[in-house]
C-alpha cells in the first residue's frame, strides 16, 4: 500500500484520500481510521487474489484501501455534495455533485473494467476487484465492525 507505479498513480489515490479521508477519520479518529484504512486494504489484496488466482502481476498501491473509505463514506455522508471538474472539450466547469453520484460512477467504472478485464490477459495491470473489494470491505466494515452509532452524518 505505499509503493506507486507513477506519480498520476500516488496523485490519485492521495486526491481521493484527501477529499473523502478527512471525513472518515473526523468520524473514527487517527488510530481506528488508520485500522480501518488497513483492514480495507488487506481485504482489497485478498479480493483481487480471488479474482485473479493465476496473476503474476505484482500489486502496488493504496487504491484497495482507499477505496474502502469510499465505501464508507457512501454509508456515512449519502447527501454530501462534492467539488467536481466537469471536462468538455475546452470548457472545465467545477460542480457540486452529490457525493453519491461521484461515487457511484466511479465504482460502476471499477465493476466494467473489471468485467473487461476477465475476458483477457492484456488488461493494463489494474486490479480492479481490489477495487471493488475494497470498497464493498470498506462499506461492510463501517456497518458492522467500526459502527458509528448508527447515525448518518449530513454535511450537504
Amino acid at each position: 500500500m505505499f509503493m506507486h507505479g507513477s506519480l498520476l498513480h500516488l496523485g490519485t489515490n492521495m486526491l481521493f484520500l484527501w477529499i473523502f479521508g478527512n471525513n472518515i477519520e473526523d468520524v473514527l479518529g487517527r488510530i481506528r481510521f488508520i485500522i480501518f484504512y488497513f483492514l480495507c486494504g488487506i481485504a482489497a489484496a485478498y479480493s483481487h487474489a480471488l479474482a485473479a488466482p493465476s496473476s503474476l502481476v505484482p500489486m502496488i498501491g493504496a487504491s484497495g484501501a482507499v477505496s474502502g473509505i469510499l465505501g464508507a463514506y457512501i454509508l456515512l455522508f449519502p447527501h454530501a455534495r462534492v467539488h467536481t471538474l466537469i471536462f468538455f472539450f475546452f470548457f472545465i466547469q467545477v460542480v457540486r455533485l452529490p457525493a453519491m453520484f461521484v461515487i457511484g460512477f466511479w465504482i460502476v467504472i471499477q465493476f466494467i473494467n473489471g468485467m473487461i478485464s476477465q475476458g483477457g490477459a492484456g488488461h493494463g495491470g489494474v486490479a480492479w476487484f481490489a477495487h471493488i473489494g475494497g470498497f464493498i470491505a470498506g462499506l461492510l466494515m463501517m456497518k458492522y465492525i467500526f459502527q458509528v452509532k448508527g447515525r448518518r452524518y449530513d454535511w450537504r
